[in-house]
Formats: C-alpha cells, structure tokens, sequence
C-alpha cells in the first residue's frame, strides 16, 4: 500500500498544475482541491484489497473525469464513511438498533470495501423529511465513553488538549486518538449554517470574525459558526445554536461606524418573510468527530495533514441527521445567491429536488497515528494577518480568496 500511496502523491502534485483546470483564480484552487479529495477518498474506498491496476485507474478518470463528476464521487465517497460513522453511533446509543440489517448495509471505509471500477455516481435518495422528530430514548453515557467506544469500532476518535504548536497563542488543538488512513473523514466542522442571503445574521456583523476565531467558509460562500456548538454536550436533544441572536435584538455598534460598514449595513436591509425558522434540530451533541474547529494551523515547517471537504447531506437521511452537528439558519429553504466582488446579492428562491445541508468535514492527506490535526487555514493576504500565520503555500492563499 505504501508504494500504491506514493503513486497518489505524485499525481495528487502533477494533476494539481493541470492546465485543463479553469483559469480564473478561485475556480482554479476550488478545481485543484476537489481533484485532491477525489485522489484521497477513492484511494481510501479501495480498502487493503488494492490492487496497482485500480489505483492507476483512479489516476486515469482523476485527469480525464469532469470537476462536477469527481465532485459527485467526492460525496459519495464521503458519505459512505459518514453513514458508517452513523451505524457505529447508533449501535453505541440506540437500545434497540436492529441487527439483522447490518449486513445489508455497506462496510465502513477503513475495512476492505467491496471492488468497483468506474466512475460511480452519488444518487440521492427519497424518504420522508422529518424536521422536528421525537427525541428517542439513548443510552446514558457520557461523551467520553462514547468517544472511547467509537475508537474501539473505528480505530481512532479525536481528543482537544493543549496545542504542540511552539507559538503562545496556540490555545488548545486537536489530535487524533488512534490510526486512520489517508482519505478518512476525521473531523466535522459543527454549528449554526449561514448561506450569503443571511450573513447579516452571524453574531457581530459585519466583523464577525473579530471575537470569533470559529468561523470557516465554503467555496460557495456558506459561513459555519461553531462557536455556540463547543466541545459538545452530553445528551442528544432539540439544538437550536445556544449565541445565535435575533438579527432585530442586536445590540448597538460600539464606537464610531467606519465607511465599509456603513456600506454593508445599507446593503443589509431585512429580507420579508420570517427568518429562523426551522432553526432547531434534534441532534447528538456526544458527537466524538464534532470537534473540527479546534484544528490549528500549522507552525513554520510544519505540513498540514487534513484538508476541508464540502459536504451535502441530504436531509431525507433522517436516520442520520441527529449525527450531523449542523442546524440551518433560516430553515432549508435555499436562497440562490450570486456573487459580484466582494458582495453576494439575492436573485431569488430555488433549489434542488432533494434538500441538503451544506456542511465541511475535514480528510486525512496522509495516514495519520496519535497526532496533532493540522489545517492550512488558507487566510487572506489581503488583509494583515496575525503573527503566528506562517503561509503554507502563499499562492495557494491568494487564489482561495481572489
């Protein structure tokens, strides 16, 4: 597998500067990084069975296969290890989780998966969509024994303590408990959804990042905010994002209003209708992998060894949705939004035949063993950047945010 894996990494590098990626700036980094986690999370669905032939087939679709089918395949790639994750959980926390349909179900990721060649596509399937189920009766334990007993079915769980990062405000970090292979799905990033048609609703518009260092964003301009989420809880219950405030309670802007704010705000005037609702979930806050925001960026000669995967749930899977650490503002409605420069504009309601929640999940670049998760934070060099940021890859900063 070790010689298998560094075929991946050679490619991952050659197929990176391909010129049949777009030209624009952006697309081309949000090009380049889906083709890296198609590379990853196809390698890691072959399983231990892998053979040099399959590997060099994945290769092969990665420079010939368009980014909207090595996106679908991305996903479906995920999810499987999502659902996985899923069936583990509820053996762990259902009291009566059925058995007899274990077997019909597909194998986790990290053990041999079944062989398949070609380009297999995600297709979305149908079921009811509960959006306010009961909660159901789960197994009194705590999120450390549920943490522990993940690592037991899945080999690895995930542990915040101090960083290993030589800076002072590294703060806590977090390690991975156990092995995983390259292409696992390690962490995902929790919290409350912001699609651009409510950014004026993140806590502390429009600086919303200058109390709050748990923000992340998409390609597609979905802000996550983690910080209600914390390290979790200990129950399963109805989450409705513990600091999100009603946009008309916001308290006043303290001092002086500078320009580019008053510009944002006359932009921001309230859309009709009423906003939050639906913002409330059943969700299982003794979720072990519900710890993505507290990965550090790398030190100075250090390497990343996750990198962030976009992820559609689809919310039929109501099986699954209380293992999903997200709630959305505004409900599941999708807001079509167009980009122009700096700004994003409404152009009106749509959306596709299945809802989805848009999520980020964090993918192992490399197999991993009790260690530090690092992530390259890729931020603005628009913008003065804190001391303890050392750019992993400066060109790689300036197309992420051209």
């Amino acid at each position: 597998m070790a010689f298998l894996f560094q075929k991946f990494q050679e490619a991952v590098k050659v197929l990176a500067k391909s010129p049949t990626f777009a030209r624009d700036p952006r697309q081309f980094q949000f090009e380049a990084d889906i083709n890296r986690l198609f590379l990853y999370t196809s390698y890691n669905r072959l399983g231990n069975d892998a053979e040099e032939s399959d590997v060099e087939q994945i290769i092969e679709m990665a420079g010939k296969a368009s980014v909207a089918d090595q996106q679908k395949q991305v996903q479906e790639n995920v999810h499987t290890q999502i659902k996985a994750f899923c069936r583990f959980m509820d053996e762990i926390l259902l009291p009566d989780v059925d058995k007899k349909n274990e077997a019909a179900l597909d194998p986790p990721a990290s053990s041999p998966a079944q062989h398949r060649s070609g380009l297999s596509l995600a297709v979305g399937k149908s079921g009811p969509l509960s959006r306010h189920p009961d909660i159901p009766e789960t197994r009194p334990l705590k999120l450390a024994e549920v943490s522990q007993k993940i690592k037991d079915l899945m080999g690895y769980t995930l542990v915040v303590k101090p960083s290993e990062i030589p800076h002072e405000e590294a703060g806590r970090g977090l390690f991975l408990d156990g092995e995983a292979e390259v292409g696992s799905v390690i962490a995902m990033y929790p919290g409350v959804v912001y699609s651009p048609a409510y950014y004026r609703y993140i806590p502390g518009y429009p600086r919303v990042d200058a109390q709050n260092p748990y923000l992340i964003t998409r390609y597609d301009g979905t802000v996550i905010n983690a910080q209600p989420w914390g390290l979790g809880g200990e129950g399963r219950e109805v989450w409705m994002g513990s600091s999100v405030r009603d946009a008309d309670n916001r308290p006043p802007m303290q001092g002086k209003e500078e320009g580019s704010d008053k510009f944002w705000r006359l932009l921001s005037k309230p859309l009709p209708g009423a906003l939050g609702g639906n913002l409330a979930d059943v969700l299982e806050r003794r979720n072990p992998l519900a710890l993505a925001h507290f990965a550090n960026h790398p030190a100075k000669d250090m390497e990343p060894n996750v990198m962030i995967c976009p992820n559609d749930f689809p919310l039929t899977e109501s099986d699954m949705r209380a293992y999903i650490p997200n709630i959305q503002f505004g409900g599941p409605e999708e807001v079509r939004m167009k980009r122009f420069g700096n700004f994003w504009f409404k152009l009106g309601s749509g959306g596709s035949d299945v809802p989805i929640l848009k999520t980020i999940v964090l993918v192992a670049t490399r197999a991993l063993c009790n260690e530090e998760l690092l992530l390259n934070y890729r931020l603005s060099n628009s913008k003065r950047r804190p001391a303890w940021y050392t750019p992993v890859d400066e060109e790689e900063d300036r197309r992420r945010w051209s």
